[in-house]
């Protein structure tokens, strides 16, 4: 039985397009929001795409409390404060996947370029803001939300997965395989995140250049090995 999840900012693109195709791998689901109503609804229209769905929406506290495993989706001009917001929430032993990107369209600025981050990345300054215990793990950078939100689509792409310790690394893998035709990868410790995320700026330049939707795909791994 798959490790329930809660996803918080499941409201937005992302995180909402996240919980579609998790659901419909069998996993039970809890999406958080500022808004207990609007993640109430959000889970409603899950339940609705996915039949026999294990949905539910909740406040982001209550549903940061909910699980030991966590997305947290958000906006960077949001994600320091959305985390500060679940200090009392998160408990120790939490693995919290952080797909934050921290992309000058936050500020104003153009979306293929990239905000320097003092810590050195959005990742790194999440593990700076959780309460001690909780292991951050970064990933999910160059899947496009759009494409997880099309149940129709079939996806053939691979994520690159950042983080200190390689059992965090390992449940974020597994949960993330859980979802057909999206291969994790192991690119490595959490400060590989100050690349990784950037590859979601190249990403847009390259889908914008080529009016496209295009996704990662790494090759020539030993016997197609994507976990060590």
């Amino acid at each position: 039985m798959p490790s329930p999840v809660t996803i918080v900012g499941a409201t937005g693109d992302l995180g909402f397009g996240l919980a579609l195709r998790l659901a419909r791998a069998g996993v039970a689901v809890t999406i958080g929001s500022r808004d207990a109503g609007r993640a109430a609804e959000a889970a409603e229209r899950v339940a609705a795409a996915v039949p026999g769905a294990q949905v539910s929406g909740l406040a982001n506290s209550e549903a940061a409390a909910a699980n030991d495993l966590v997305v947290l989706s958000v906006p960077f001009a949001t994600q320091a404060a959305t985390l500060r917001s679940l200090r009392e929430a998160l408990k120790p032993g939490t693995v919290l996947l952080d797909v934050t990107v921290p992309l000058a369209a936050a500020v104003g600025g153009r979306p293929t370029r990239v905000l320097s981050v003092w810590q050195g990345s959005a990742a790194q300054q999440a593990q700076e803001l959780v309460p001690d215990g909780v292991t951050v793990v970064s990933g999910l950078h160059t899947v496009a939300a759009r494409h997880l939100a099309d149940l129709d689509h079939e996806l053939d792409e691979d994520t690159l997965l950042a983080g200190d310790d390689r059992a965090a690394k390992a449940r974020v893998a597994a949960l993330v395989g859980l979802i057909g035709g999206l291969r994790p990868i192991d690119a490595g410790r959490l400060e590989m995140a100050r690349i990784t995320e950037q590859l979601t700026a190249l990403a847009i330049g390259i889908n914008i250049r080529h009016k496209a939707t295009a996704g990662l795909k790494v090759t020539g791994l030993p016997n197609g090995s994507a976990w060590q």
